[in-house]
């Protein structure tokens, strides 16, 4: 029996009335021909009540999906399904129809779709025998390390085509990180966008990206895991030190004019959970009052890797000196050196930290407050801290 290809289907208009059922399944009608059928089936003299040319499982998903977004599925280039609660029963039904030769699908959008590790299992099936799809975003779903694990597979094979693959806030650590540098290493040459916003690799999964974006034969031209505003932090930090702050333990930054821009994009990186900057170095770099209460609000909501804080040789005033006191009052904040010299700071301040302290005394064990003028009461109330056992 010759095979089916995409010839014209005209039974609609010379005959419309006699055909009921017609299967064309395991045919390849490509694009043209499956336009020709839903043309047909919109025809009111077409009398057809049973159109095959899909698989059962793949015509489901058709059904289903045409329903929500009101046309053909085979006739869309991208699908989104984003925010419906799709269950692993949908997700292989559609794993089916992306399979089916009659699919072109280029993107498919997958947000908060409860996505399983059993879902990841079916799309990696896609990824390995689809030859249309060219984004994937599974964004907001739990997949976790098992799942990634399983996309893993169909990462590596070397015939896919997928450009773009977005796995924001899927509550993945630095094993997945891992799995998908390794995935990337096997097969260099098709993934050139890879979003992992919101989740945490942990200080080795930043280093296997890292490493990764060093490999000549690495296509990636857009790697995301930080906020924008962090990001740019970390391109202006690696521009100054040479090296990705994110893998640094200490960051020097003295006697650079920062600028309240510079200040929110390092506040960001300071706040984001990949960094785990041990000492902050910014003597002499223009902050103000307003950027230190902008820097100690992000040390505020990632206090506690952060030991060593050099603010000296900035004019932060007793309100820059205010916003400190509401750090060290942090019980999280696990700060061990703070130097503050020559910050014109006055008496007013130096009660405000010694307050401090006394709220909060286990951590800090240096302070630098030279060249400020505490006044008598200032060095007064310092000295009763000391005698505090």
């Amino acid at each position: 029996m010759s095979r089916l290809t995409e010839t014209r289907i005209s039974c609609g208009s010379s005959s419309p009335s006699h055909l009921i059922e017609l299967d064309l399944t395991g045919n390849d009608p490509g694009q043209s021909g499956v336009k020709q059928l839903s043309d047909l089936l919109q025809d009111p003299d077409c009398q057809l009540k049973t159109l095959r040319f899909l698989s059962s499982a793949a015509d489901e998903a058709c059904q289903y999906v045409t329903g929500i977004v009101g046309k053909n599925l085979l006739l869309l280039r991208e699908l989104n399904l984003s925010e419906r609660e799709l269950g692993d029963t949908r997700v292989n039904q559609i794993s089916a129809l992306l399979q089916d030769k009659h699919c072109t699908l280029n993107t498919l959008i997958l947000r908060k779709c409860v996505l399983t590790e059993e879902s990841c299992s079916a799309l990696a099936t896609v990824l390995r025998s689809n030859s249309s799809l060219k984004e994937l975003d599974m964004s907001n779903n739990n997949l976790l390390d098992s799942g990634v694990k399983k996309l893993q597979n169909g990462l590596e094979n070397t015939n896919r085509t997928l450009k773009k693959l977005r796995l924001s806030d899927c509550s993945i650590t630095e094993e997945s990180y891992k799995a998908l540098a390794s995935a990337l290493r096997s097969n260099p040459s098709h993934l050139i966008e890879l979003d992992l916003t919101g989740n945490d690799p942990g200080q080795s999964g930043v280093k296997e990206l890292n490493d990764l974006l060093q490999d000549p034969n690495c296509q990636l031209k857009t790697l995301r895991f930080l906020s924008p505003a962090a990001e740019e932090a970390c391109q202006y930090v690696t521009g100054i030190v040479c090296k990705n702050p994110l893998l640094l333990r200490e960051l020097n930054l003295r006697e650079h004019e920062l600028g309240d821009t510079r200040v929110n994009q390092i506040s960001a990186l300071l706040q984001d959970k990949h960094c785990k900057l041990n000492t902050l170095i910014l003597n002499n770099s223009s902050i103000t009052p307003e950027d230190c209460r902008v820097l100690t609000e992000a040390l505020h909501s990632n206090p506690s890797n952060l030991i060593e804080l050099d603010l000296s040789g900035n004019k932060l005033g007793d309100s820059g000196n205010e916003k400190i006191c509401h750090l060290l009052e942090n019980t999280q904040c696990k700060l061990e050196k703070l130097k503050v010299s020559d910050c014109s700071i006055t008496e007013e301040a130096y009660k405000a930290l010694a307050s401090a302290l006394r709220s909060n005394p286990s951590h800090l064990i240096e302070l630098d407050l030279t060249g400020n003028d505490p006044g008598q009461s200032g060095v007064m109330v310092l000295s009763d801290l000391l005698q505090d056992e």
